[in-house]
């Protein structure tokens, strides 16, 4: 019996990382091309925001802070719609549920997650941009509160992480 439940906790840890090492190695890919932007947030950095800002934010902002494991963001205004469809195709958008999709006249945005405890809290956020003008790719993994996602966006001044907000509407 504890050989089944082992193997299908690594069966299960597995799959949860393969999504994740996909968007990785995209990153990777273009982490030294100079056409594109790219933040990379690491725990740490994380954990020093939230101490730092104890006492600025609520307690469930001051809780996402401190169980956020990484933010990942890669942007380009060069080719943005052959970037978006590279994403698409290499990233299997199928191990993620689609929480919203906004096509507006010149530009598409897509928010996935991999969700844990019904929906209120995701284990990663994935966003994806592609429109005449940019090309955003975004990974939040961690511990995340969907409704403290938006607030946390309009204290980060970072470029594409403004698509965030529109989970708030």
């Amino acid at each position: 019996m504890k050989n089944i439940i082992l193997s299908l906790l690594v069966v299960f840890l597995g799959s949860s990382l393969q999504g994740q090492d996909a968007i990785t190695k995209y990153f990777d890919q273009y982490r030294d091309d100079d056409r594109f932007t790219m933040v990379s947030i690491n725990k740490k950095m994380f954990e020093l925001i939230a101490n730092i800002a104890e006492e600025e934010v609520d307690a469930e902002l001051l809780e996402m802070l401190n169980e956020m494991q990484g933010l990942k963001i890669l942007t380009t205004q060069d080719s943005p719609q052959s970037f978006y469809k590279e994403a698409i195709n290499k990233i299997n958008t199928n191990d993620y549920e689609e929480l919203m999709t906004v096509r507006d006249k010149d530009q598409n945005i897509r928010f996935m997650v991999k969700d844990q405890n019904g929906g209120k809290i995701v284990n990663e956020l994935l966003l994806l941009v592609g429109g005449e003008e940019e090309f955003v790719l975004l990974s939040f993994v961690g511990k995340i509160y969907l409704n403290k996602i938006a607030q946390l966006a309009k204290n980060m001044d970072i470029d594409g992480i403004e698509h965030l907000e529109k989970l708030e509407k």
